[in-house]
């Protein structure tokens, strides 16, 4: 015990209890215990003590407010929904370490931050006095603080944070309107995090459809922009297609007045135009078996009564109105007519089929296919097969000797008119219309040809959670998902994607449609999901540059370009391409983005055609042509034609491929003689001339003999090493070219080395005959110094035309004039040739002791012949 009992007086017997050490209320409150007092006993030794009877001693500590309230708890959060009055929204609680009910009690609470819609009661409940609006405030923090019994408030206020939620609507949250796709990206989730907030509602199931809108890109979505041709060859069609809307040009303008989308070429048909098909290029004859392929948009025809609208016909060209076979849209059906010859039939066949489908007149992009195994005939509808619901069967037409006229676009009438002309136009758009006698295509070509290069996917199948069941259209623009537990929901749709397989794809925008039905457990009213309205910002592609580069300039005996073989055109031939791209250094200022460093990065990508053509006048194929051996195409996606205007390389395929042919190519020229040189240009393209390369110019000398021995004998000294430095050849050509220059230099040295040997003459006449007029006055050594001549002139002399065997003709007449000149001045000459006989040998001394480093050096350049000089 923390108390002792002490004695004050021994004879009154007063004494005091006292605490040995402080006490604490809070520690404890009450004690208790017994006291007993002795006397002094009997004797000095204070022996025989006596003890009184016990007496219980009860002590209470009074308290002192010496604590502070204290919260229990640093921070209070709570969540509040938009427009409702709460009766509490949270308790906050205090307490007091006082040990009395008076100061360890907790009287009352009070908000201390001011202008708050929160009230607080003396038992800590808060509550809102208004109703909170998430849009006008969506958080709010008050500052509270406690009093005990005694006033004395809380030593730290306690911070209390109330959200407000906008009121609970079902839909879909968490995801992001705008989705950015850059090229190269592959398959790129369109929403990560995206939940499904049901309301606490009894949800049994829920169907989700996910559409991707992308009609308006090209046909109907982002589909390689190849030439037909090109696509077929890649798709592995049969060859011989024939493409009735080429780009125009100048062996294909029939096209050439239509309306045209230069960047997918599409034609677009306003009632009003026809494109006639010259004769030659579809065969009359068709067989039993053909196919018809066409990209057509087509909206509902205007007017009540609708006019048959044709696509294709081959109608008689005059006298008669008879329709062969036709392609044409009547009431938003497909039609087919077949009307066969009375040479090819003589009973009663098919020759309509009908198809009535709701894409005819959808105004979307779709790809129709009519293959014709006579008497069947299919519909191919976006790769789906369709029969003909009607057929009616007509008579074979009448033999005549009219001819036809195949058309696009409307039909022509030939008869039954005044003056022949078009009829029954086409109102809509069309593409890659082609024809293909003698063959019919299979369901896996079809699919490959009007398959999208964009779409819809899903990542990691397999991780797909159990229940979900799933479905894609044929295109993968719509995707449909169903389960009945809304979390695996969550986690199927956070892995839909979107994918652009194409390297080079359409900048743009492509629309997002998330819409879903939700089914609840025995409700009849269950919870209405809103739509989601998204979309895929695509990027535009780095343009890549595409180079060709190779030697550029060489020249060839003739004999190689008469051989069997010819002359390879590009050897060295190389195609690059680049693409510019800017870095973005992590310590760039702001100052500095205009000098941002660019970096030439090169790709690889495919090609869809390299045409050679020739510069200037066309071939004559009665003497010259460009060959390739066609086994050089094989096992490759490319094909070939050639022409008089040069040589062209057509289908999708890489740089290396079109390289290794282009590599292949021969000119071959049989009758030389008349041929000096040719020129080609060279051009190849990516996405049908979306990316264009360089123009790479070749120049082609044919040497001829006389020109070959003349180079012989004066090539160590016109090759100059800048000339052989700005042709850049592979090793093993540099020595052939060195060995040969062109005829058209060859020709400027000549000129050159004729004036200067006329200037040379001229200047000796009139120096021997001022010598001769002066003869009788000077001396000897005057005739000396008259004629000293100068070094630098005599260095220059024609030996090398001695050596040429067959002169050009300005070289004849060059000599023509020496020997006019020579007669001219025979008398005067004869009179003085010894004296200027020894004259020219002192001087040729005098010259060579004068200058013999200068004679040296020239000697190094020009190797001259003595024998032949003329004195």
């Amino acid at each position: 015990m923390p108390f002792e009992a002490v004695v004050l007086n021994k004879t009154s017997g007063e004494g005091r209890l006292r605490a040995k050490s402080p006490v604490d209320c809070e520690l404890q409150k009450e004690y208790t215990f017994i006291i007993q007092a002795y006397d002094c006993g009997s004797g000095p030794g204070g022996t025989n003590w006596k003890k009184s009877h016990k007496a219980v001693v009860h002590i209470q500590v009074k308290d002192v407010n010496e604590f502070s309230p204290a919260f229990k708890e640093s921070v209070y959060k709570a969540t509040v929904t938009e427009g409702k009055i709460y009766d509490s929204i949270l308790q906050v609680e205090a307490i007091d370490e006082d040990c009395s009910p008076q100061y360890s009690q907790i009287c009352n609470y009070e908000i201390v931050t001011t202008d708050v819609p929160f009230a607080i009661d003396r038992n800590g409940n808060i509550r809102n006095t208004e109703k909170l609006n998430y849009d006008k405030q969506r958080q709010y923090e008050i500052m509270v603080t406690a009093f005990d019994c005694g006033q004395k408030h809380a030593t730290e206020d306690v911070l209390v944070r109330v959200n407000v939620k906008p009121v609970c609507k079902p839909g879909w949250q968490d995801w992001n309107r705008r989705i950015e796709y850059k090229p190269g990206s592959g398959s790129m989730p369109l929403f990560p995090s995206i939940h499904l907030e049901t309301c606490d509602g009894p949800v049994s199931s829920i169907h989700t459809t996910i559409e991707l809108q992308t009609n308006y890109i090209g046909k109907g979505c982002d589909r390689e922009t190849y030439s037909e041709k090109s696509l077929q060859k890649l798709c592995g069609a049969s060859s011989g297609a024939i493409d009735l809307l080429p780009s125009p040009s100048a062996t294909t303008n029939w096209t050439a007045g239509l309306l045209m989308d230069n960047n997918d070429m599409i034609f677009k048909f306003d009632g009003k135009q026809g494109a006639k098909i010259p004769d030659g290029i579809v065969p009359k004859n068709l067989t039993d078996q053909f196919t018809i392929s066409l990209w057509m948009k087509h909206g509902p025809s205007p007017g009540l009564r609708a006019e048959k609208e044709t696509i294709l016909c081959n109608s008689d060209k005059t006298e008669m109105n008879r329709h062969h076979y036709a392609l044409y849209v009547h009431n938003c059906r497909l039609v087919f007519l077949l009307r066969k010859d009375f040479d090819q039939a003589d009973t009663f066949r098919p020759a309509e089929f009908h198809w009535k489908l709701d894409q005819i007149c959808d105004k979307e992009w779709h790809y129709y296919v009519v293959n014709v195994e006579f008497p069947v005939v299919t519909l191919y509808m976006d790769g789906t097969t369709y029969e003909p619901y009607l057929v009616t069967n007509d008579w074979p037409i009448h033999p005549s000797h009219i001819a036809m006229q195949l058309t696009v676009g409307a039909c022509w009438q030939g008869g039954e008119v005044t003056k022949p002309r078009f009829a029954q136009y086409f109102h809509g758009s069309l593409a890659s219309l082609t024809i293909r006698p003698g063959k019919i295509e299979s369901q896996k070509v079809i699919s490959c040809l009007q398959a999208c290069k964009e779409g819809l996917d899903i990542n990691s199948l397999e991780s797909l959670g159990q229940g979900i069941k799933y479905h894609f259209n044929p295109s993968q623009s719509v995707l449909v998902m169903e389960g009945d537990d809304i979390e695996n929901i969550n986690q199927a749709l956070r892995k839909v994607s979107y994918i652009n397989s194409r390297q080079f794809p359409t900048a743009g925008v492509r629309r997002l449609k998330i819409s879903s039905k939700v089914q609840c457990f025995g409700e009849d009213v269950c919870i209405s999901i809103p739509d989601i309205d998204a979309y895929v910002m695509v990027f535009q592609a780095n343009e890549p540059r595409i180079t060709i580069s190779g030697m550029d300039h060489f020249a060839r005996p003739a004999a190689q370009f008469e051989s069997e073989r010819g002359v390879i055109l590009l050897p060295d031939i190389r195609i690059v391409s680049t693409v510019t791209k800017v870095e973005h250094p992590v310590d760039l200022k702001e100052h500095d983005r205009a000098n941002k460093p660019v970096v030439l990065e090169e790709m690889l990508h495919n090609l869809d055609f390299c045409d050679i053509l020739v510069i200037g006048t066309e071939l004559e194929p009665k003497q010259e042509c460009l060959e390739l051996d066609h086994v050089e195409l094989q096992g490759k996606h490319l094909d070939a034609t050639n022409s008089t205007a040069g040589y062209s390389i057509y289908g999708v395929d890489s740089m290396h491929n079109y390289e290794q042919v282009l590599r292949q190519i021969r000119y071959r020229n049989w009758y030389t003689s008349a041929t000096f040189d040719r020129k080609f240009r060279v051009k190849c393209s990516e996405l049908n001339g979306r990316y264009t390369s360089n123009e790479f110019n070749l120049e082609v000398n044919i040497l001829h003999s006389s020109n070959t021995n003349f180079m012989d004998h004066v090539n160590h000294m016109i090759v100059q090493p800048q000339f052989l430095q700005s042709v850049h050849h592979p090793e093993g050509t540099i020595s052939a070219v060195h060995n040969s220059v062109v005829p058209s230099v060859a020709t400027i040295i000549i000129i050159i080395c004729v004036s200067i040997l006329i200037f040379i003459i001229t200047l000796g006449v009139y120096r021997i005959r001022t010598a001769h007029q002066h003869s009788s006055a000077d001396s000897e050594g005057s005739k000396e110094n008259e004629m000293d001549w100068d070094d630098s002139a005599l260095t220059i002399t024609v030996n090398p035309m001695e050596k040429y065997e067959k002169p050009h003709q300005t070289e004849e007449e060059s000599e023509e004039e020496d020997d006019d000149i020579e007669d001219e001045d025979e008398d005067t000459t004869s009179a003085e040739s010894d004296e200027s006989e020894e004259e020219e040998e002192e001087e040729e001394e005098e010259i060579v002791q004068k200058g013999d480093k200068q004679n040296a050096t020239r000697q190094e350049q020009l190797e001259w012949d003595d024998s032949t000089l003329p004195y």
